[in-house]
């Protein structure tokens, strides 16, 4: 696959390490875009690094899915992440840093690094299969992933540009939704894991249904 100027065809192009971004709610999938806003002094540390190298960083969400908790340097994190380069960099003059993230591949990670700097990095083992796209449209219910996505704006009285969703293929299509879909962390880190895109875009399909078919306090946020 190509990302930005760089191309990830084998295992060999991958790094054995990474350092990782904890967020929860974070959902990063391959071919699919992130944009992040970077103030904290450990990941503008993280960022600064990663440009001045192979600009490859891992999201992962921390394996308590509770956004009431703050991301510290010892929470534990999920085993599985995404590996994303950076395709997109601007300072914003105040401190920050506005970047965007594409996804290449999930990663499962192994053991943690021990580094003097102030944020974590990672041994990790590739999800290799995610990097060719061929044949991952097969078997995706289209139809009614997009009939699962028009039922809940409805719901909430939104619109979207259908023209750009009719046109996107399958991959495109699943992975996007299922980063911009307002899912809990818990949803999220499911869709992340799930075996292919067929199986992505089914459970993408149930947790829409379940929701709507619940009471309207329990809705999607």
């Amino acid at each position: 696959m190509q990302v930005g100027n760089a191309r990830y065809l084998t295992a060999k192009d991958l790094p054995e390490s990474a350092p990782v971004f904890p967020l929860t709610g974070g959902l990063l999938l391959p071919y699919a875009q992130l944009p992040l806003n970077i103030f904290e002094p450990r990941y503008l540390a993280m960022v600064d690094q990663a440009i001045a190298g192979n600009r490859l960083i891992v999201m992962v969400q921390p394996s308590r899915h509770d956004e009431t908790l703050a991301v510290t340097e010892d929470t534990p994190v999920s085993g599985i992440g995404c590996l994303g380069r950076i395709t997109s960099f601007a300072e914003t003059g105040d401190g920050r840093y506005l970047v965007a993230l594409t996804g290449i591949c999930r990663v499962r990670l192994i053991d943690e690094l021990k580094t003097t700097r102030p944020f974590r990095s990672f041994a990790i083992t590739p999800f290799l299969g995610d990097l060719n796209s061929e044949g991952q449209d097969d078997g995706v219910d289209r139809a009614g992933l997009i009939r699962a996505f028009r039922n809940y704006l409805d719901s909430e009285g939104l619109d979207t540009e259908w023209d750009h969703i009719e046109q996107a293929s399958n991959l495109t299509l699943v992975n996007s939704l299922s980063m911009m879909a307002p899912f809990g962390p818990a949803e999220k880190q499911a869709l992340l894991e799930a075996p292919d895109l067929k199986a992505r875009a089914a459970l993408f399909i149930a947790i829409i249904e379940f929701a709507l078919a619940g009471d309207p306090g329990d809705r999607l946020q």
